[in-house]
């Protein structure tokens, strides 16, 4: 795998490392190439047969494509293959695609096929500012130029990345939905004993393509018209201090919290609240929906990653447009009557239960031998 993941090798146990505990009893050896991490390395192995190779160097410019992280992923997912034996080489593609590039270089020099992880594509289908426009011009680059060579293109929902695919030229059949979604049902569950203290959460990073300030006019806006809700915005970012600033001018009343360390904890919070809102204008996912639709509560979202598969109905919560007013209108319909609230959140809880942490990576890990045993045949 060429990951772009740095948490695993300076200790963190982060997504990747509870992922690959799960993908570590489905192969023999999983060999990770990852970036170089701003830290110590603390380990390279973990569950016992997975194993990390840390770059030794940085990427290079912006627009360097075919730079010394490449070559080094070339070289060193070469050595490995020779070593150890692969099946597949999956490449978590982003940014300036470094890891296909690299994951390329591997298939020149081996023979063995790489698969290209393309979760989401910053500016689709809104740019939320100029940089976004500019990696989606990179990531169309990227995949009009891997369509040839790549044996295929892993995607985590089944609307809106196979269809931006298609449109840039690649075959159907060489699209496959896994998705990244893997949840700790034992956890992330509904109680009947909880009680909303907040009407509104939201969960992410406070950075443009969240737009958190969107949720904030939407509330604003609410409140004019004599609906008064509380929010609980979980989350740092670079834009924090303007979103706190933004929600004091409008009287909104917004509760701040930098970061849950339990998944425990951040499920009570889910619970505590009213309904779930995304306002983002690109998502691979977002996890955070996806979690408390988990615990029964309804999501207002924009239409982003695997929010139109889960909520295009409207039976488990509303997908809405990118404006404000769109955004109010959806809250407001989930909010004005709890009976019709907690129906949502029942059918939420139910359409997520795929997402099940042992069955949706054996899925993910299915899918894979699957896609190698394609290529052997």
């Amino acid at each position: 795998m060429v990951s772009g993941d740095r948490q695993v090798v300076v200790g963190e146990k982060g997504p990747f490392w509870q992922m690959q505990r799960e993908f570590s009893r489905h192969f023999g050896r999983i060999d990770v190439l990852c970036p170089r991490p701003s830290g110590p390395v603390v380990t390279t192995t973990i569950h016992g047969n997975v194993h990390f190779h840390p770059a030794p160097v940085e990427r290079g410019g912006a627009l360097d494509f075919g730079g010394a992280v490449a070559r080094w992923v070339g070289a060193e997912g070469t050595r490995l293959v020779r070593a150890h034996g692969a099946q597949l080489v999956v490449s978590h593609d982003y940014g300036t695609f470094t890891n296909g590039r690299g994951a390329w270089r591997i298939t020149q020099a081996t023979g063995v096929p790489y698969v290209s992880e393309v979760h989401h594509v910053p500016g689709h289908p809104i740019a939320a500012d100029h940089r976004e426009r500019v990696e989606k011009l990179l990531t169309r680059a990227y995949v009009r130029w891997a369509r040839t060579r790549a044996l295929g293109f892993r995607v985590v929902n089944a609307t809106e990345m196979p269809a931006l695919l298609r449109r840039w030229g690649v075959p159907a059949e060489r699209i496959h939905v896994l998705p990244s979604q893997y949840l700790d049902l034992s956890v992330f569950t509904p109680r009947a004993d909880s009680t909303p203290t907040h009407d509104v959460v939201f969960a992410g990073r406070t950075v443009a393509n969240k737009r958190v300030a969107v949720i904030i006019e939407a509330l604003a806006k609410l409140r004019a018209e004599g609906l008064d809700l509380s929010v609980l915005l979980i989350g740092k970012g670079p834009l924090r201090p303007a979103v706190e600033a933004l929600a004091q001018a409008r009287r909104v009343r917004a509760t701040f919290v930098d970061w849950v360390a339990e998944a425990h904890d951040l499920a009570d919070m889910y619970r505590a609240s009213r309904v779930c809102v995304c306002a983002s204008t690109c998502e691979g996912g977002p996890r955070f929906t996806v979690e408390a639709m988990a615990v029964g509560v309804p999501v207002v979202s924009t239409a982003v990653g695997i929010m139109p598969d889960l909520l295009q109905d409207g039976r488990a919560g509303r997908l809405v447009g990118f404006g404000v007013e769109d955004l109010a209108r959806g809250l407001r319909e989930v909010l004005s009557d709890e009976g019709q609230r907690r129906a949502l959140g029942a059918e939420a809880h139910r359409r997520v239960q795929r997402f099940e942490y042992h069955r949706a990576l054996a899925g993910y890990a299915d899918g894979l031998k699957a896609l190698a045993g394609e290529r052997s045949a």
